[in-house]
C-alpha cells in the first residue's frame, strides 16, 4: 500500500514537472514575441508610420494571438476530449515551436513591404492557436493526475501556472543578453532573431520530456464508463449545458491578464516614454518573474489550505490597490523603486495566476474539461492580455496620466471579484482537509 503511495506521488511529480517544462517553452515563444512587439517591430515591419502608430500596430499583432487562443482551446480541446490529453500537447509544441522559428527568418519590411507585416501577423496567429491548446491540455494532466482527493492539488497545479513567469524570465533574460552582446545597429539587424531561432533547440526538449508521461487517469476512465455521444461536439455541451460556468471562467481570468500585462510588459513601454533607459525596463521584468516564480508555489499551496475561491477574491483586491501605488512608485523614475513596484505587481498577481489550474478544470465534467477549462481561460485572454497594452496606450495617449491606466487595472480585478464571487459554489475547488496526503 506505501509503495503505491509512493508510485502515484512520483507519478504525479512527474506529470507536474513535464507539464512546467513544457508550458514554460510555448510561454517563452510566446514572450520573445511581446518584447520584441515593444522594442523592435514597430521599427523593422511598421518602419513608414508615426512612431506612436508603428508601436500601436506592433501591439495589435501582439493581440492577434489571444484572438487565436480560444480558437486553438476549441479546436484541441475537441479532440483533447475526444482522443485524449498527451498527444495533443505534442502537437501543440511542435506547432509553436515552428511558427516561433519562421519568426526569426521573416524578412522585414525593408525586403517585402507590407507583404512582411502579413506574414508576421500570419504566425503569430499559429502561435495563438498552438498556445490556445497548450495550457487545458497542460494543466488536465496535472489536475487529472492529482486526482480529487490530493491534498496538494492546488500546490501541484501551480507548477503548470509557474511556467508563465519562467517563460517570461527566459525571454527577456536572452533579449537583455542579445542587447547586451550586440550594438543596437546590429540587433535591429540580426540580433532580434536569436531568441526565435533558439526556440527550436528548446522544443525538441519539450517533446521528449512529454513522450515519458502517461494518458491522464480521469480521462481513460471516463472513455470506458462514459462513452461519447459523437453527435455532440464538446464545445457545443459546454455552451449548452455550462454557459454560466464559462462566464465565471472568463471572468476569474480576464482582471488578473489586464494586471499582469499592465505590471510588466506595458511597464516597458511606458518606461521608454518618460525617458528611461530599456535596460532598466528589462531588469524590472526579470526580476518581478523571479518574485512570482516564488509566489506562485506559496499561494498554490495556500489555496489548498483556504480555497482557490477566496485567493482569487484577495489577490483581486490587493491587485486593484497595488495599481495606484504602483505607478506612484514608478513616476519617480529611481531604478530600485520602479523594479520593487513591478515585483511586488507580479507577486500579488502570483494569487491570481496559481489558482487557475485547479479552479477552472474543476468546474466541468471530464468529457468537456479539455474544452470547458481551456475556451474558458482563453477567451479571458482576449479582453485581458490581448487588449490591455493597447488599451493603456491609447490611455495614457488621450489622458496624459498614469492614474487612468491604474483605474483600468483596478476595474478588470473588480470584475474578477464579482465574477469569482458570484459564480456558483460548486464551480470551486474545495479545500483539502489539512491531513490529507493522499
Amino acid at each position: 500500500m506505501q509503495e503505491a503511495q509512493v508510485t502515484r506521488r512520483s507519478s504525479r511529480l512527474k506529470v507536474a514537472v513535464a507539464g512546467l517544462i513544457g508550458t514554460s517553452l510555448e510561454f517563452y515563444d510566446h514572450f520573445i514575441y511581446g518584447a520584441a512587439a515593444a522594442l523592435v517591430f514597430p521599427k523593422i515591419f511598421f518602419p513608414q508610420d508615426d512612431p506612436k502608430i508603428a508601436l500601436i500596430l506592433s501591439l495589435l499583432t501582439y493581440g492577434l494571438a489571444f484572438a487565436a487562443r480560444p480558437l486553438g482551446a476549441a479546436l484541441f480541446g475537441h479532440f483533447g476530449d475526444r482522443i485524449g490529453r498527451k498527444l495533443i500537447l505534442m502537437l501543440t509544441l511542435v506547432m509553436m515551436g515552428s511558427a516561433t522559428f519562421l519568426i526569426g527568418v521573416l524578412p522585414t519590411y525593408a525586403s517585402l513591404g507590407r507583404w512582411a507585416a502579413g506574414l508576421l501577423c500570419l504566425l503569430r496567429l499559429l502561435q495563438g492557436i498552438a498556445l490556445g491548446g497548450e495550457w487545458g491540455g497542460a494543466a488536465l494532466m496535472v489536475s487529472e493526475t492529482a486526482g480529487k482527493s490530493d491534498a496538494r492539488k492546488g500546490f501541484l497545479g501551480s507548477m503548470v501556472q509557474v511556467a508563465a513567469p519562467i517563460g517570461f524570465l527566459l525571454a527577456n533574460g536572452v533579449f537583455a543578453l542579445v542587447t547586451n552582446a550586440v550594438s543596437d545597429e546590429a540587433f535591429l539587424a540580426w540580433g532580434w532573431r536569436i531568441p526565435f531561432l533558439a526556440s527550436s533547440l528548446l522544443v525538441f526538449v519539450g517533446i521528449y520530456i512529454r513522450r515519458t508521461i502517461d494518458e491522464s487517469p480521469e480521462f481513460l476512465a471516463s472513455q470506458k464508463s462514459e462513452p461519447q455521444k459523437e453527435e455532440r461536439a464538446p464545445l457545443a455541451e459546454v455552451f449548452r449545458h455550462h454557459r454560466g460556468k464559462l462566464l465565471v471562467a472568463i471572468g476569474s481570468r480576464a482582471g488578473s491578464d489586464i494586471a499582469f500585462y499592465i505590471f510588466s510588459l506595458f511597464l516597458q513601454i511606458y518606461l521608454v516614454r518618460r525617458g528611461l533607459p530599456k535596460s532598466l525596463a528589462l531588469e524590472a521584468a526579470v526580476l518581478a518573474a523571479f518574485s512570482q516564480i516564488l509566489g506562485i508555489p506559496l499561494f498554490g499551496y495556500l489555496s489548498d489550505r483556504i480555497g482557490a475561491r477566496r485567493l482569487l477574491i484577495a489577490g483581486s483586491i490587493c491587485g486593484a490597490l497595488w495599481s495606484f501605488v504602483f505607478f506612484r512608485m514608478v513616476d519617480t523614475g529611481i531604478p530600485s523603486l520602479v523594479i520593487a513596484a513591478s515585483m511586488i505587481g507580479l507577486f500579488i498577481h502570483a494569487a491570481l495566476w496559481a489558482p487557475l489550474a485547479t479552479f477552472l478544470p474543476a468546474m466541468f465534467p471530464v468529457r468537456v474539461r479539455y474544452t470547458g477549462a481551456g475556451v474558458g481561460f482563453q477567451a479571458a485572454g482576449i479582453v485581458g492580455g490581448g487588449l490591455a497594452p493597447v488599451i493603456a496606450t491609447t490611455l495614457l495617449n488621450v489622458y496624459q496620466t498614469s492614474t487612468a491606466v491604474a483605474l483600468y487595472v483596478a476595474i478588470g480585478l473588480l470584475i474578477t471579484v464579482v465574477a469569482v464571487w458570484g459564480g456558483s459554489r460548486d464551480a470551486t475547488v474545495t479545500p483539502a482537509p489539512l491531513g490529507d496526503s493522499a
